[in-house]
């Protein structure tokens, strides 16, 4: 149990105690004046009906701030769970993005590899006939040279 729970209960018990020693001198009747009228009343008695309606306002008191409390904590853990949602709707957005964005530069740069082997195709191409047509007009000089002596 918790320590004011145990001092709560032991402070009850005390008083219940207190109250069952001394209750002869608690019931004995006396004179109590009111502004308008006199009353014989056992003091003592009226001493703890006044105490155990202080006991009831307390706790009343107590367990409505402690209502009001559990309220404002449900509201706050469904505003903070709302919240939490609306961080995970972002971040599972900010990854749909990010893969949409990779998805995107992969393919481009598919296209531009693609382009780039296109070009080195057209340039090899180029290189191979410059070199064919070198060679040939090598082979057309080599064959119009007159031959060596003989």
């Amino acid at each position: 149990m918790r320590l004011r729970t145990l001092l709560a209960i032991t402070t009850v018990i005390l008083l219940a105690a207190f109250f069952a020693l001394n209750w002869r001198a608690f019931a004995a009747p006396v004179t109590l004046t009111f502004l308008v009228a006199s009353v014989d009343a056992p003091v003592g008695v009226v001493m703890l009906v006044l105490f155990a309606l202080g006991i009831l306002a307390v706790s009343s008191s107590l367990g409505v701030w402690h209502g009001t409390l559990l309220m404002e904590y449900r509201r706050q853990s469904k505003e903070l769970q709302a919240q939490r949602t609306l961080a995970e709707s972002a971040e599972t957005s900010r990854f749909t993005e990010l893969g949409t964005l990779v998805r995107d530069e992969l393919a481009n740069s598919d296209r531009r590899v693609e382009a780039a082997i296109e070009a080195l195709s057209k340039e090899l191409r180029d290189t191979e006939n410059s070199i064919a047509a070198t060679l040939g007009e090598m082979d057309d000089r080599y064959r119009r040279t007159p031959g060596p002596p003989p």
